[in-house]
This record gives C-alpha cells, structure tokens and sequence, in this order.
C-alpha cells in the first residue's frame, strides 16, 4: 500500500468511521484505492470492540456507503510509524494526538480533517453527533464530504512526488 490515512474522533463509532469510510469510497472512486489505506480509530478506549454507530450506518447506506467488519480500536503511539497523514476530526483529538506523536515528523502527520476543504473557515471541526439526532450524522457526512475534493488532491500530489 503506497500511502496510509487513519481518521481519529473520540470513541471510533460516529464520525471516524464514517470517516473512514467515504474516504476509501472516494479513492476507489478516483482509481486510487489499490495505493491508498483508509482507517479509524479513537482517542479514548470507550468504545473498544464496538461496530460503528447504528445512526452511521444508516447515514452511509443512504448515501450508498457500506462498513462492514468495523471494530472500533484506540489510536497510539505507535501508530504514527504506520501512517502517512492523521486526521483529526476536531481540535481536541488534534490535541490528544500532538500529545501522543512521539517526534516532530509524527506530529507533522496531524491534520484537521476539514482543513483540506476550501469552503470552511480555519480550524473548522466536523460536529460532533453522538448525543444528537439523526439529522446531525447527515451534518457530520456533509462536513465529511465537503472535504473530500481537497483531500484526494493532496494525497495524489504526495504519491505522484519524487520519493
């Protein structure tokens, strides 16, 4: 696999999977999926174990995304070797994984997810729908989306670059 993305949010059931999964939609899309990894993870163990958020699963089947196997997994320290960019769904899993980056290269893989869409202001977050209703899961897919153009962009340009 030539480069490898992990979407962090809390507990690894709402947005980080769904996350996950229009991301490896988008690059399959694109002809790019043999080369490029997309997973997910927590910042916190809670939900260790768990299937995605039944209201995920639902918001991806209505826009003709599928998860299946997820198990939601805590991110660490010894994942950043494994990775080539980390996204952090808002700023306080930016923070929780600044503080788990081991050096300088690894902290310089942390990025917020919504920073690669041009039409959000700096330092936007994707909301977090835990405790909300269905219609926030379809909030968290749009702002998911909205960054999807930018995203692809990059990681084209980081596996076309001269090694």
């Amino acid at each position: 696999m030539g480069y490898r993305i992990s979407v962090v949010c809390t507990g690894n059931i709402c947005r980080s999977p769904m996350g996950e999964a229009i991301l490896r939609s988008a690059f399959e899309e694109m002809g790019l999926g043999d080369q490029v990894d997309v997973v997910s993870a927590g910042t916190g163990a809670w939900h260790l174990g768990n299937d995605a958020d039944h209201r995920t699963h639902a918001v991806l089947t209505r826009h003709g995304h599928t998860l299946s196997g997820h198990t939601a997994t805590q991110f660490s320290a010894s994942d950043f070797a494994e990775l080539d960019l980390v996204l952090a769904l808002d700023r306080g899993h930016e923070r929780a994984l600044r503080r788990l980056a081991p050096d300088a290269g690894a902290a310089a893989k942390i990025r917020l997810l919504r920073s690669f869409d041009s039409s959000a202001p700096p330092g936007a977050e994707v909301a977090d729908p835990y405790y909300g209703d269905p219609e926030d899961f379809e909030t968290v897919y749009t702002q998911v989306s909205s960054a999807v153009d930018g995203l692809v962009a990059h990681v084209r340009d980081a596996l076309e670059a001269p090694v």
